[in-house]
C-alpha cells in the first residue's frame, strides 16, 4: 500500500458532466455529478475522511469544483497531466478509462505528496480565464488570416473579402475588449500592478508576456530561478547513461506560458542589451537558433523571477 501523508487521498477524473472518484487507502470508487450538488457531496466526503482532493488540470473544467472545495476548506491540489501520464507509463498502465484515471491521480498524489499547486486567489483565476480566452481568439484570428492568404492564391479572395473582413474586425474588437479587461483587473490590485510594473520594465516583456507570467505562474518571486525555469518547461533535462552523455532537451512545464516566453525571447535577443549579448555569444559559438532562443527564454524567466522577488525594476547594471 502507498505510504500516505494524510489519512486519505481522493483522486478525481473531472469531465464536463461527471466526477469519477477513487479514494485511498481503501480503494472506494464513486461517481458524482459535476454540479453544485455533486461538489457539496464531494466536500462532505472529503471532510469526513480528512482527505486531500486532487485532480488534473483540464483546461478549466475543474475550476468550479476547485472553488467550491476551497470555499468548504477542503485541501486541494491541481496536478500536471504530463506527470500523471509519465506515472501511468512507469506503472505499465496502458488502458484509459475515467475510473483508471481517477485511481492513477490518487496514487500519483500518494507517491508525490509535494506535487501540484494550490488554488490561486480569485483575481489570478479571473486573469487566467481572460488570458485563456484571448489566446483562443488570437489563434482563431491567425487561422483566419491563413485562410485569407489561401483564398488569394486560389483567386477567390474577392468572393469572401467582405465576410472575412467583418470576421477579422469582430475578432480584433473582442481581443481589444479582453485586453482592456485584463489591464483593468491588474490595475485594481496593488500587488498585481506592482508585479506587472516589475515585469514590463524588462526589455522583451510586454503586456501579453507579463500577464501570462502573472496568471500562469503565481509562484513567481517565491521560488528559485531554477524552479521557475522548470515550471515553465525551460530547464534542460539530461539523458545520460553510464559514460554516454545524451542530448539535453526541454520538456513538460506550463505549455502556454512557455510558448509566450519563446516569443518574448525572440524580442529580447535583439532589443534587450544583456540578453542580446548573451544570444550573440551563443550564435557566434555556432548554436542553432532554437537552442539560442530557448537559452534566452530560460535566462529571461530567471531574471523576471529575481526582479519580482526583490520588487525591483529592470536595470542592466544590477544583473
Amino acid at each position: 500500500m502507498d505510504k500516505l501523508t494524510r489519512p486519505a487521498i481522493i483522486g478525481i477524473d473531472v469531465s464536463r458532466d461527471w466526477l469519477d472518484i477513487h479514494c485511498l487507502p481503501g480503494g472506494q470508487r464513486q461517481r458524482m455529478p459535476n454540479t453544485e450538488e455533486g461538489h457539496a457531496q464531494l466536500a462532505n466526503l472529503a471532510a469526513k475522511l480528512n482527505a486531500l482532493v486532487c485532480f488534473e488540470a483540464t483546461g478549466g473544467q475543474e475550476w468550479r469544483l476547485w472553488s467550491a472545495l476551497d470555499a468548504a476548506a477542503i485541501a486541494t491540489r491541481q496536478l500536471p497531466p504530463a506527470q500523471i501520464k509519465a506515472f501511468a507509463a512507469s506503472r505499465g498502465t496502458r488502458a484509459k478509462t475515467d475510473r483508471i484515471d481517477a485511481e492513477l491521480i490518487a496514487r500519483f498524489m500518494a507517491f508525490r505528496p509535494d506535487a501540484g499547486r494550490n488554488l490561486p486567489h480569485e483575481k489570478i483565476r479571473v486573469l487566467r480565464g481572460l488570458t485563456s480566452k484571448r489566446g483562443q481568439l488570437v489563434e482563431t484570428r491567425k487561422r483566419l488570416l491563413a485562410q485569407i492568404k489561401a483564398h488569394g492564391k486560389l483567386g477567390s479572395a474577392d468572393m469572401f473579402e467582405a465576410m472575412d473582413g467583418e470576421f477579422k474586425d469582430l475578432l480584433n474588437r473582442q481581443i481589444a475588449k479582453l485586453e482592456a479587461r485584463i489591464e483593468q483587473v491588474i490595475a485594481t490590485d496593488e500587488g498585481l500592478a506592482k508585479t506587472a510594473d516589475n515585469l514590463r520594465s524588462v526589455p522583451g516583456i510586454g503586456p501579453v508576456a507579463s500577464t501570462m507570467l502573472i496568471a500562469e505562474m503565481p509562484e513567481l518571486g517565491q521560488i528559485t530561478g531554477g524552479q521557475a525555469a522548470a515550471l515553465t518547461g525551460l530547464a534542460p533535462i539530461a539523458h545520460d547513461s553510464g559514460a554516454m552523455r545524451g542530448k539535453r532537451a526541454i520538456a513538460g512545464g506550463r505549455r502556454l506560458l512557455r510558448h509566450v516566453m519563446f516569443q518574448a525571447a525572440l524580442v529580447a535577443s535583439h532589443h534587450n542589451p544583456v540578453l542580446k549579448t548573451f544570444a550573440d555569444r551563443l550564435r557566434n559559438a555556432g548554436k542553432p537558433h532554437k537552442v539560442v532562443i530557448t537559452a534566452v527564454a530560460r535566462k529571461l524567466v530567471t531574471i523576471v523571477n529575481a526582479l519580482v522577488k526583490s520588487g525591483q525594476n529592470w536595470s542592466a547594471q544590477t544583473l
